[in-house]
């Protein structure tokens, strides 16, 4: 219960920070790419929420993670999207286009949902908000890791990309930017652990499949 608490919290600062980017409540609610990115944004943290495994996991490594990049991956996904509101609304910055393709940023956030729920139901009590093995940990290549290795960090980034081209606020690529940096190190750093654990069996598995995105031309097997 206290993760689908946390994930109704987070939409309602959702809702916040876009009411206040969009000039009021009657603007948010007059506002339907907005409206319909809070309703994807809700359900989908719901079912994260729901399919996040319960606590007491049997870790045998962990990662060190500085508290100010725990913290940034926690905030730029939050203002990514108030912050191309602002711009929307001031006019500054847009990426050209007319208003309907914004429409696409809309459905690529879902699309990233989508690809994070089902990496994190494949991945299931592996799974971890922290960059860490446990006791019986097994090296998982079926489903969407059979081609990416981190479908869940992409499923991420692209929730923001989508939320910032939603509004057409070029204003905010710099911090879309910046968060795909942060998850590219983080993994970068990940796949440093699999390789220390699972030696030549993982240098196997990504030299078939890319990082973030499918190899166009991975080795025979």
């Amino acid at each position: 219960m206290r993760t689908i608490a946390f994930a109704l919290l987070i939409a309602a600062i959702d809702a916040l920070l876009l009411a206040a980017a969009l000039d009021g409540v009657s603007a948010l609610l007059a506002h339907h790419r907005a409206l319909a990115l809070l309703a994807l944004w809700t359900l989908g943290g719901v079912t994260l929420a729901l399919l996040r495994p319960v606590a007491g996991q049997d870790v045998v490594e962990r990662d060190a993670e500085s508290p100010g990049v725990m913290l940034a991956l926690l905030v730029v996904p939050l203002v990514v999207a108030p912050a191309a509101a602002i711009g929307e609304r001031l006019g500054l910055w847009l990426i050209p286009g007319p208003p309907a393709w914004r429409w696409i940023g809309v459905a690529l956030s879902g699309i990233g949902f989508a690809i994070r729920i089902a990496a994190m139901r494949r991945l299931g009590a592996r799974f971890s908000p922290r960059v860490a093995l446990q006791r019986d940990h097994a090296l998982e290549t079926g489903g969407l890791y059979a081609r990416i290795r981190h479908p869940g960090y992409l499923g991420a980034w692209l929730i923001a990309l989508g939320g910032a081209l939603a509004f057409g606020g070029g204003i905010a690529l710099p911090l879309v930017l910046v968060m795909g940096l942060l998850l590219r190190n983080r993994a970068r750093r990940e796949d440093a652990m699999l390789e220390r654990r699972f030696g030549d069996g993982f240098r196997a598995y990504r030299d078939r499949t890319g990082r973030f995105f499918p190899r166009l031309n991975p080795p025979a097997r």
